[in-house]
């Protein structure tokens, strides 16, 4: 088997659509914020659509969401952006080299998390919102960084007890 994509079969597929779907109302239902500043919990699903499937189905995985999550949600209140398509994309593939076929020891959960924090998060996507909303970078980057700070230990118990969850586990291996 590739170290970048998982074998495809109709029940993978279909669990990558249901992953999907979750993360579309986790984005919808479990995040907050105001525009320049938003808390979210979708890179629960990120992790275990990378952890299950490799860092390029995650990746496309994720950027679809995106896509389908900005046209079918935003609720009119903004148009499509494929900058962020390129971050979910992004970040969905820096877990997948992490925990694709990897044990997701204390070191790799960190490693991934601070590195979608520092590049995806804080650099990649301040600068498509600057680009979106005509600001200047560093108006928001240092409110933006400060957020993944205080994300950063968030992010790494919440990964830390869904790697080592039991059923979790069971169902990677039935997958």
């Amino acid at each position: 088997m590739n170290i970048f994509v998982s074998h495809l079969t109709t029940r993978k597929i279909a669990l990558l659509g249901l992953l999907i779907a979750l993360n579309l109302v986790v984005a919808k239902f479990l995040s907050f914020g105001v525009w320049s500043v938003r808390i979210s919990f979708t890179f629960v699903i990120v992790f275990l659509m990378a952890a299950w499937f490799g860092p390029v189905l995650a990746g496309l995985a994720a950027g679809l969401a995106d896509v389908v999550g900005t046209l079918l949600l935003s609720g009119g209140q903004g148009s499509y952006f494929f900058g962020f398509t390129i971050s979910a994309f992004l970040g969905a593939f820096i877990y997948g080299l992490f925990f694709y076929q990897k044990k997701a020891t204390n070191w790799r959960i960190l490693a991934a998390v601070v590195l979608n924090l520092l590049l995806v998060d804080s650099l990649l996507n301040t600068w498509w919102i600057c680009l979106l909303y005509h600001t200047s970078f560093n108006s928001i980057f240092w409110l933006r960084a400060f957020k993944e700070i205080l994300m950063l230990p968030i992010q790494f118990l919440i990964l830390k007890f869904i790697s080592s969850n039991q059923t979790l586990e069971s169902l990677k291996q039935r997958i």
